[in-house]
């Protein structure tokens, strides 16, 4: 008799214990009595009645989801792959539990159809330059679907547009001819600037009396200390200028 007493008590414990749940700070309980939604457990010791009632844990953190690599066909006729990641929160945790079988998966797929959506309907350029902006019109329209689950859609970033590898090849190229055109345009302006100055200078030695000589012997002192086979015969400036006057007669 007292061992059936004891076997009794113990059956107790173990039904009053098997009632007891523990709910995380970051963790909401949803509770369903006999099937039937009944009422939301806040974090701490929860007591549910075993059998009778079940205790559904919902993580109300912030979660982050991978979107898989679409194929994606641009408005421009051009194939690329572009993967994405999705953060998502918990608000309502009863209605993540009952309007939906698995609001992550779910989410997961209206991700996907909104990226191939949005991303086809872009060109190639519009997708390279304006990823942001791309990245939050998904945003919008995830959001707008999962609100009826109580699930808040934070944020949605592109993280990789995989481009063929002709693309590559051509937009390798394309920017190598700009690096050439702009080294082209630098080393003209600065062709140019230097002639404007040499001008300058030679309009104002040419001005000033016996400029031009003082340049000419500078010249010949920087030439005569460097070995050379030439042999330079310098004519007084006097004498050039008067054949050239005779030229021009």
């Amino acid at each position: 008799m007292d061992v059936f007493i004891i076997f009794i008590l113990v059956c107790i414990a173990i039904f009053i214990l098997s009632g007891l749940k523990i709910i995380n700070q970051y963790e909401r309980g949803v509770v369903l009595t006999l099937g039937r939604y009944t009422g939301l457990r806040q974090p701490g010791l929860r007591v549910v009645v075993p059998v009778i009632q079940n205790l559904i844990k919902v993580d109300i953190r912030s979660t982050p989801i991978d979107v898989p690599k679409q194929e994606i066909i641009t408005k421009d006729n051009v194939t690329v792959g572009v993967d994405a990641v999705v953060y998502l929160r918990v608000i309502e945790a009863s209605r993540a539990v009952l309007e939906t079988t698995n609001y992550i998966y779910a989410t997961s797929q209206f991700a996907q159809a909104a990226l191939r959506d949005v991303t086809g309907n872009a060109d190639l350029d519009e997708l390279l330059s304006k990823r942001e902006e791309i990245s939050q019109r998904i945003k919008e329209i995830v959001d707008a679907e999962t609100d009826k689950w109580g699930i808040d859609v934070e944020n949605v970033k592109i993280q990789n547009i995989e481009l063929p590898q002709d693309m590559k090849r051509a937009m390798a190229k394309q920017a190598e001819a700009e690096r050439e055109r702009r080294a082209v345009i630098i080393t003209a302006e600065g062709e140019k600037s230097a002639s404007v100055a040499v001008a300058e200078a030679a309009e104002i030695l040419s001005k000033a009396p016996g400029g031009i000589t003082v340049r000419t012997l500078q010249t010949l002192e920087k030439i005569a200390v460097e070995s050379s086979q030439k042999t330079l015969v310098v004519l007084p400036t006097e004498l050039t200028g008067a054949v050239a006057r005779l030229m021009k007669e």
